[in-house]
């Protein structure tokens, strides 16, 4: 994700319903609620976080189950992504996400580039490969990643990179973000579901 709560932030559309004080837009865009930053944490909280990065890939395998093409190719809010879109972009910027971290665990506080993930995912591959092949490769990708997360000590999570847009941020942040992005981008496709009754099937 490439600062991804302030480029969400700057999206929301301008044909708001609002019902009992509530902008049911930015229900739509933030089901599960907007990122908590946090810069540091506590030995439970990343234990915590940590399963949610492991239960991710299954979580979004759950998600899209059973949905036809055309509902793959429903978008979960007005003008916002598609469900397979949603599916290949998750799988962009967890691995984005991953190699951040390495390069944070590896180098001296590196300096990183950013990408333009709204263009990313109007590309082909975001918009017509199935989303069994972004399924298989979150699986894989999470495999290695929980597997170097459960590796590090207190002091790994404290090291540092540089953002170009939200400056220098730790591995601590980087995992409250991503556990709160799988969930997020989840929330928008189960959601969406619920609303058009899909029913998920298992």
């Amino acid at each position: 994700m490439d600062s991804e709560q302030a480029r969400h932030e700057s999206q929301i559309h301008t044909h708001h319903i609002h019902i009992d004080g509530r902008d049911t837009m930015t229900d739509l865009q933030y089901p599960v609620g907007k990122l908590e930053r946090k810069t540091a944490l506590t030995d439970v909280e990343r234990r915590g976080l940590l399963q949610e990065i492991a239960a991710a890939p299954a979580n979004m395998r759950k998600a899209v189950a059973g949905l036809s093409t055309g509902q793959l190719d429903t978008s979960y809010r007005p003008g916002g992504w598609t469900v397979r879109q949603v599916a290949h972009h998750v799988a962009d910027s967890h691995m984005n996400a991953y190699i951040r971290m390495k390069l944070a665990l590896t180098e001296s506080q590196p300096a990183i580039k950013a990408y333009n993930e709204k263009l990313w995912a109007e590309l082909y591959d975001g918009r017509a490969v199935p989303v069994e092949v972004s399924l298989t490769l979150l699986e894989s990708l999470h495999d290695r990643w929980v597997a170097l997360l459960r590796s590090l000590s207190p002091g790994d999570f404290a090291r540092t990179l540089v953002h170009p847009e939200q400056g220098v941020i730790t591995v601590d942040f980087l995992l409250n973000l991503y556990a709160w992005h799988g969930r997020h981008h989840v929330a928008h496709i189960t959601s969406l579901r619920d609303r058009m009754g899909w029913k998920v099937e298992g």
